[in-house]
């Protein structure tokens, strides 16, 4: 019986067919007034699989019966008795025994009600632990007597994304299997956005800015959001309890911030019914959104659209240039309408969205191209902000403005973990006998990359970066491995015009004729004492 209620919980082929425009139970052999009852000119039927069909179904045989119409053309099935996988609420019955009238009236209780009550009431009569009538994959099934058949998906045959079918029809005609399994959907997304953008329109710096794409760069120290959305299947309303997980893998240079998560159905945010976790996780995920069962909020229902929000930080140990930062998710959901627990899952292909950052080396060079040394500098970047419609933006020293790393070696001067954006060199010292500019250098680093990315570690989704600058200082700009290298000159010192030449003869005239009169002075003084 365990296994019984595992298997009837869920999708249904006819269903409909079993309960609406056909009969169960015995039929008079005269219907109303003198009309006759016809009976069918066929008394064995085929069960045809889908094309191209993967999976492998069993065919039990709940009843059998003889097949006719009544006078308004619907098809009956009467004189029924026990088929092969029969049981009356567990209790053994005789293959060709007749079905008590008991057993017909409970069925017909439920015609109205909706598939789960159907199935509630039909499971008292199947043995799903007794071997199958037969089997379905690839060869049509013929020679079937009419009855009531349930056709299920063979335990253990379905994995992946896919998910288990259950179907009950009563055969009173040829049937082709048509597979009403349905599985969600999922994706993620991150959103691209420039500090440099002063309108939140297409710039020079990313032409993706503000949307929701397969790839994005930041700084170091940014909140990179991403957003995760499950689509609920059509057929939600086949199962009792619907386990719904999203399952989230981050690089190591991406640091989630829990606190950030948003969870919304179709649009409106929820703060019950799921559950974040980060710890104690065994699957190597970073962290998990947990369903245990949606069918506890109540707004869901097939089609619902499922979305989490959040925020993870790029930290120092992300990775600069095209390798990357992967972000991966995937949706775990219950799969077998069979499970009355759920407990059975399926999961969705997963969906892998990459952040990128990148770094610039500035060499400092003389107009000959002679490496100098002992210069210092700061990195500003643009950052603009709006606040009631209008937009501000200023140059903010790269310490202040993000987690930007620097390193200086030699006449190289590095900075790392950067975003495509509007950036200005200040320099504060200029190398020894050489002038400071008399403003900022400006540049730009200009990125592209794809809005849509199949996540194969082979296809570079990077598709280009570069760098730029309109200051004549800038030089031999080049861009390799995610670093944007330039050399920056310097002009030397000014050798400026001397007027100290004459000033000194003129002293040393003036100097000659002291020691001179001195000496006059001297011997005219000694002559009179005598």
């Amino acid at each position: 019986m365990k296994k019984l209620g595992k298997a009837l919980l869920g999708l249904i082929a006819a269903v409909a067919m079993l309960f609406t425009g056909l009969t169960v139970g015995a039929v008079p052999a005269m219907a109303d007034g003198d009309e006759q009852i016809i009976p069918a000119a066929k008394t064995s039927y085929t069960i045809t699989p889908p094309a191209d069909n993967t999976h492998t179904y069993e065919v039990y045989q709940i009843f059998t019966g003889d097949v006719s119409k009544d006078k308004d053309g619907n098809k009956i099935l009467s004189n029924v008795k026990w088929g092969q996988n029969g049981t009356n609420d567990g209790t053994a019955v005789a293959v060709g025994d007749s079905v008590p009238e008991t057993v017909l009236d409970a069925l017909k209780a439920v015609s109205k009600e909706g598939d789960q009550a159907k199935l509630d009431v039909i499971k008292k009569y199947v043995n799903l632990n007794s071997a199958p009538y037969d089997t379905v994959k690839t060869t049509k099934l013929s020679n079937v007597p009419a009855g009531y058949y349930l056709i299920k998906d063979k335990d253990g045959t379905v994995t992946g994304d896919d998910a288990y079918t259950l179907y009950i029809v009563q055969v009173v005609g040829d049937v082709t299997i048509t597979p009403k399994s349905n599985v969600p959907t999922s994706e993620k997304k991150v959103m691209d956005k420039t500090d440099s953008n002063e309108d939140n329109s297409v710039t020079s710096t990313d032409k993706n800015d503000g949307k929701w794409t397969d790839s994005a760069d930041y700084d170091f120290g940014d909140p990179v959001p991403f957003k995760l959305t499950g689509t609920v299947a059509d057929n939600y309303d086949k199962y009792k309890v619907y386990k719904f997980t999203f399952h989230d893998t981050e690089a190591k240079g991406l640091k989630f911030q829990k606190d950030t998560v948003e969870v919304k159905v179709d649009g409106n945010t929820i703060t019950t019914g799921y559950e974040v976790v980060d710890e104690g996780l065994t699957d190597q995920c970073t962290f998990e959104v947990r369903f245990a069962d949606l069918k506890s909020i109540k707004s869901v229902k097939a089609g619902s659209v499922i979305t989490v929000e959040y925020k993870s930080e790029l930290t120092t140990d992300a990775k600069v240039g095209a390798e990357g930062n992967r972000n991966t998710m995937h949706l775990e959901f219950s799969n077998n309408p069979n499970d009355e627990q759920g407990g059975e899952t399926g999961n969705t292909p997963p969906d892998t969205v990459i952040v990128f950052t990148y770094k610039t080396v500035f060499s400092k060079v003389s107009p000959e191209g002679t490496e100098l040394t002992g210069a210092e500098f700061t990195l500003e970047k643009k950052v603009c902000t709006t606040t009631d419609g209008e937009t501000a933006c200023e140059y903010k020293a790269i310490s202040d403005a993000t987690k930007a790393t620097s390193s200086v070696e030699g006449n190289k001067y590095t900075w790392t973990g950067l975003d495509a954006g509007d950036y200005q060199l200040v320099e504060t010292k200029a190398p020894d006998g050489y002038n400071k500019p008399d403003k900022p250098i400006q540049f730009t680093i200009t990125a592209e990359h794809k809005v849509l990315w199949n996540g194969d570690i082979n296809d570079n989704a990077l598709t280009s970066l570069n760098g730029s600058s309109t200051d004549g200082l800038v030089k031999n700009i080049k861009t390799t491995d995610g670093s944007v290298t330039a050399d920056i000159e310097n002009k030397g010192g000014s050798e400026l015009p001397e007027t100290g030449g004459i000033g000194t003869t003129i002293l040393y005239v003036a100097g000659a004729a002291c020691v001179i009169a001195a000496g006059v002075w001297f011997g005219l003084r000694r002559r009179n004492a005598r």
